[in-house]
């Protein structure tokens, strides 16, 4: 898939010292991230396809008192995500955090008699985020620290009816999560795998089953921080999905989720 990339200059101030990478940076749980870092004096590179939409979350990050660089790339293209990587490692401070968030959602079109729908979902969501951390890791080696979130859902405990390859794509990348933390965690390199629950956002916004505790986005995203900065290596949450639909999830027999549709 070949994309057009758009490397955007703001400003540097020679004061900050401490960057976060944040791919998904135009909505969501990414943008909210961005605003939380913004409001801690971090240097962030956002990442996402929408440039228009890049340029607000920069713009509100300034007032917020962050300074941004934004990189209009699609995950999917793996040369533009390194291109994107090595410009950011190479500008002054000290790399923190990164976050693969991107992620796409959508039924899986059982009826269509196509695997287009799931193929993109699938292709998004897990080499979008091999995309994300492997240019890292050998800068992160070097310098032997670095944190990296993976963001997964409690969706990966449990094929979902007619979103299997999302909860299949989640549940990838929260064991490469994992097992990429078990080879690293000797260069000093945490990775945490983010499962939350419904969280507000434009994908769920979509969704037309019942969404328990649903969680506001910036609520969310402060829980996030706080896991990935005490370098959990799976982080469930809330703590209803954690001890109570999870254990559903894993041991309800079909029916109970046929009748709900899920």
């Amino acid at each position: 898939m070949n994309a057009l990339v758009l490397f955007i200059d703001f400003p540097l101030n020679s004061t900050m010292k401490k960057k976060v990478f944040i791919t998904g940076a135009s909505s969501g749980i990414g943008e909210y991230l961005a605003y939380a870092y913004a409001k801690q004096g971090f240097f962030i590179g956002l990442v996402a396809r929408r440039k228009e939409r890049l340029d607000l979350v920069a713009t509100q990050c300034s007032e917020f008192g962050g300074q941004t660089k934004v990189y209009a790339v699609d995950v999917l293209n793996g040369s533009d995500c390194k291109k994107a990587i090595d410009d950011f490692i190479a500008l002054p401070g000290e790399m923190d955090t990164i976050y693969a968030n991107a992620g796409v959602g959508s039924p899986d079109g059982l009826s269509s008699g196509s695997a287009e729908k799931m193929n993109h979902v699938l292709s998004v969501n897990i080499l979008g985020v091999t995309n994300t951390v492997m240019p890292f890791i050998p800068h992160l080696k070097e310098t032997r620290t670095g944190k990296i979130a993976v963001i997964s859902s409690i969706a990966s405990f449990r094929g979902l009816a007619h979103h299997a390859a999302y909860s299949g794509s989640k549940a990838a990348v929260r064991n490469m999560s994992q097992g990429w933390g078990t080879a690293l965690h000797k260069y000093g390199i945490s990775f945490t795998a983010v499962c939350p629950g419904f969280i507000k956002s434009e994908m769920t916004g979509d969704n037309a089953f019942p969404m328990p505790f649903l969680m506001e986005t910036n609520v969310a995203v402060q829980k996030i921080m706080r896991a990935v900065d005490r370098r959990k290596k799976v982080f469930i949450f809330p703590w209803q999905m954690k001890y109570f639909m999870i254990p559903l999830m894993k041991w309800a027999p079909d029916w109970m989720f046929r009748r709900f549709g899920m």
